[in-house]
Order: structure tokens, then C-alpha cells, then sequence
């Protein structure tokens, strides 16, 4: 069965060249507009990936339509800086320093691969996961930590308890703002990988796997 995958667009220039430009252009099967999330009709949708940098404000209105859509057995994507903490249950999150030079200085970034054989890693190798992140989430009992900063917390996870028969995937990565902003070729590659990932994976949509 074909998933409908559906993305937030806030209406800003990096939304706009990540959803509409050449590179993505008909990678999602709808667009929503941010403010018009509260009223929105979810129902036709299986995935629903808010994406980066979209603020928080303008989600927190739609927190009910949302978590109502996650609780029918939808899934939810909710990429970096959109402060899902402020607007889903469960979801702790700690501002952390953002180390936008450790390339420059040879040194690391600390990310590792916490679930090393998840099929995640076969669309997205870790390295093009690799750039930068924001802060770090502890993911709650049951849920499935993909991608850890080293002593920090987890930066991408998956959580099938929160909101169940429903789908979470949570990241403090950033890749459609730098992708949309024309510079850190790798969040290109991530996004490349991650979209396939969210169609074929059988834990994501309606019609997903049963745990």
C-alpha cells in the first residue's frame, strides 16, 4: 500500500526551496501550510513531517489536531528546532552548545549510531548525518534511540509507546534549513535518504507493522 507523505511548509525561503525546488519537487504528496495546521484535516495522511526551523508558536495551536493524529495511528515527523518539547507529550529536550566548527578544527561532532543495525542506517549512512545538532532529547521508556551525541542524549529516535497505535520520530537535526539555504552538501544526502526511508519503512503510517 502507497503512504501519503505529507510536509509543513512556514512559508520562509529554505521551506520554500526545500518543498517546491527542483532537487524535492514532488517528494511529498501535500503541502500544508504552518497556520493552517489547527484545522487541517489529517485524516487522508499517513505521514506528517514538520519541517525544520518551523516555529514552535505557530505549531503549539495545532498541538490538539496533531496528537489526535499521532493517537489514529498516524505518524508524525518532527525535524530540528521545531520544539516538539513544547507541544507533544513525553518529549524531554536539553539546549546543548552547537559546535558549528569541529570540522575545521579536527575534532568530532560525537554522534554515534546507538542502533547500529537499524534499517535507518541503510538509507542514511551516519555520515550524512553528520553537521551539527542543537540539543539532545531523552527518549522515554520504550521508545528506540537511532543517533546519540556522546554523553549528551539522543538527536534522532523513534517512539511507537507515546501516543500509540501511532508513530513519533523526533531529531534535533536541521538538514531541510541547511538543504533550502543552498550549503552543507551532507544534509542533501540526509534528505535523499530520509524520504525513501519514511515511504518503505513498515513502522511508519497508517498501515504500519504491528510492534
Amino acid at each position: 500500500m502507497s503512504r501519503i507523505l505529507a510536509a509543513v511548509d512556514a512559508g520562509t525561503y529554505y521551506h520554500h526551496e526545500s518543498l517546491y525546488g527542483a532537487r524535492f519537487a514532488g517528494a511529498f504528496d501535500a503541502v500544508i501550510y504552518a497556520p493552517h495546521l489547527p484545522n487541517a484535516d489529517l485524516s487522508s495522511i499517513d505521514i506528517l513531517l514538520i519541517t525544520c526551523r518551523t516555529d514552535p508558536a505557530v505549531l503549539a495551536p495545532a498541538a490538539q489536531n496533531l496528537q489526535r493524529f499521532v493517537a489514529g495511528g498516524g505518524t508524525l515527523v518532527a525535524m530540528g528546532s521545531t520544539g516538539p518539547h513544547s507541544w507533544l507529550p513525553g518529549v524531554s529536550w536539553t539546549d546543548t552548545p552547537t559546535n558549528f566548527w569541529w570540522w575545521k578544527e579536527g575534532g568530532e561532532l560525537g554522534l554515534i549510531a546507538a542502533s547500529p543495525h537499524d534499517r535507518f542506517f541503510e538509507y542514511v549512512p551516519l555520515n550524512n548525518a553528520i553537521w551539527h545538532h542543537h540539543g539532545a532529547f531523552a527518549p522515554p521508556p520504550g521508545a528506540v534511540s537511532l543517533i546519540e551525541a556522546r554523553g549528551l542524549g539522543s538527536v534522532l529516535y523513534l517512539d511507537q509507546v507515546s501516543l500509540a497505535p501511532g508513530t513519533l520520530l523526533i531529531t534535533a537535526l536541521d538538514p531541510f534549513y541547511h538543504h533550502g539555504s543552498h550549503f552543507m552538501p551532507a544534509t542533501t544526502r540526509f534528505i535523499s535518504g530520509f524520504l525513501p526511508f519514511l515511504r518503505d519503512d513498515p513502522r511508519f503510517g497508517r498501515c504500519h507493522s504491528p510492534r
